[in-house]
């Protein structure tokens, strides 16, 4: 009886209390701030060229820059609009960042992919939901939309004519 309650116990045994598991569970992430300060100088999304701004690759960073305003790996919160090519069709994919909490320490499902609409009013109308009906990022909004309308444009195909 004594061993069964042990074991529903709220409060980890002593011997695991000192153990790196535990402390690594329970510890808090770090601030947006202190990430920036961390990767702004060497990270391996960084593209560097001669005359032209630092770019970065990095996934959920809307513009490509590579600052703290547009970083997806530094914020928590995060916007992006992208294309993304599955078989022979082309999609435009709303990239977010997950609201809950325990997802920062899951690298994998830290950020969240939604389609949106290639019909450029409804398009927009997600977009514009996305930014300012959730509190997500309203300073990136118009980039948002300006990019939405460049993703579409680069999926038209030029017509051979004969």
């Amino acid at each position: 009886l004594a061993q069964a309650s042990s074991v529903y116990s709220p409060h980890p045994p002593a011997h695991l209390q000192t153990s790196p598991a535990f402390v690594h569970t329970f510890a808090m992430p770090a601030s947006a701030e202190l990430l920036w300060e961390c990767m702004k100088g060497n990270t391996s999304f960084i593209r560097k060229s001669a005359n032209m701004p630092i770019m970065s690759r990095e996934p959920g960073n809307l513009c490509g820059k590579h600052s703290f305003k547009f970083s997806g790996l530094a914020n928590s919160k995060v916007l992006d609009v992208s294309s993304k090519k599955v078989g022979s069709k082309e999609k435009i994919m709303l990239t977010t960042h997950h609201k809950k909490g325990s997802h920062v320490h899951r690298p994998g499902s830290i950020l969240l992919a939604a389609g949106l609409s290639k019909s450029t009013k409804k398009g927009l109308q997600q977009v514009t939901k996305a930014t300012e009906g959730s509190f997500n990022r309203r300073d990136l909004m118009e980039l948002a939309k300006i990019k939405f309308q460049k993703v579409k444009t680069s999926f038209k195909k030029k017509k051979l004519v004969f």
